[in-house]
């Protein structure tokens, strides 16, 4: 389950060269849909998990997520996962959009009108997706992605529907 919320956490992070993104603090909202009632359950499980963690861990990983510019996963009233994130301007120079993309990955960008298609691979954490990218402006964006988990106990299958949309010109500071 966690290698499945670090590859949809990855998703956010396909460099966008079609399109200028502004610099600043970003929010991002993902819905997953498996099809798949036992996983479905399992991922609500994981964020009311993380929405109960004792005071402490709370603040350990609000922290450790700070230091990497975004913010704790929230579970939105829809089931799906909000986070913020902020774009430096060096993030906005090479046009990537929030979240940086962890694990051994590559991947494949080709434009198209409004936006991109896109496509991944990765073997740690083992998955794979493509999908489509479109830009509403430069302060907000769509995203459609088909995602194979590889990990675990085989192929699991799920649709991931992001959105984006730009907050404001400032990022809280990091803690150091």
């Amino acid at each position: 389950m966690k290698r499945l919320l670090i590859s949809l956490a990855m998703l956010a992070a396909v460099s966008a060269s079609a399109q200028t993104i502004k610099p600043g603090l970003w929010e991002t909202n993902s819905k997953v849909k498996t099809g798949n009632a036992q996983t479905d359950q399992a991922m609500s499980a994981a964020l009311s998990q993380l929405a109960a963690l004792p005071p402490e861990q709370r603040a350990q990983m609000e922290a450790m997520m700070a230091r990497n510019g975004v913010s704790m996963p929230k579970a939105g009233a829809n089931g799906g996962i909000t986070m913020t994130a902020c774009v430096t301007p060096e993030m906005a120079s090479r046009k990537e959009i929030p979240l940086n993309q962890k694990g051994k990955c590559s991947s494949r960008q080709d434009q198209v009108p409004g936006g991109l298609n896109i496509a991944f691979t990765c073997t740690d954490p083992a998955s794979s997706g493509n999908g489509q990218l479109r830009f509403q402006g430069d302060s907000a964006y769509t995203m459609t992605m088909n995602v194979t988990n590889n990990s675990g106990t085989g192929p699991q299958q799920a649709t991931v529907e992001s959105t984006g949309r730009w907050l404001s010109a400032t990022c809280p500071a990091r803690p150091q």
